[in-house]
């Protein structure tokens, strides 16, 4: 089964992001509170798996949630091979649509600054958000294909 491992959000760009109990994900705009999150845009919720962070630390890298800057950080769902239109229902309320599959890296990510590497120009995935409503940690991730 695919879930959230962790919710997070940072009210700067360009930094970690701390993880939360809970955020509410609101429709066409993003987690509230998170310095990312914005209308009009195709990337108002950024996905990682705990997967792709546990092959950073395998490397020796002090790395977990949120570290990334990623929103919600999953496991048990391969994300980089979700086409770009997948829908994600999350937990009883929210669905996310993935509009992105990975990013062009910035040179003021503290990521990239911290260990020389990033993962998530290839691995981490964008979406905009479908239906709003408050995600967890345990909440359960389903995948309904373009």
């Amino acid at each position: 089964m695919a879930k959230i491992i962790a919710v997070c959000k940072s009210k700067e760009k360009g930094t970690k992001k701390k993880v939360v109990a809970e955020g509410t994900i609101r429709e066409d705009y993003g987690l509230v509170g998170d310095a990312h999150a914005d209308c009009c845009t195709q990337r108002q919720v950024s996905l990682l798996a705990v997967e792709s962070i546990a092959k950073m630390r395998g490397m020796g890298f002090d790395v977990g949630p949120g570290d990334f800057a990623e929103n919600l950080t999953c496991e048990g769902i391969d994300l980089p091979s979700l086409a770009v239109g997948t829908q994600l229902p999350v937990g009883g309320e929210v669905i996310l649509e993935i509009t992105q599959i990975g990013k062009e890296c910035h040179s003021g990510c503290a990521i990239l600054r911290q260990t020389g590497k990033c993962i998530m120009p290839k691995e981490g995935v964008f979406a905009r958000v479908i239906r709003g409503g408050v995600v967890r940690a345990e909440d359960e991730i389903k995948i309904h294909k373009a």
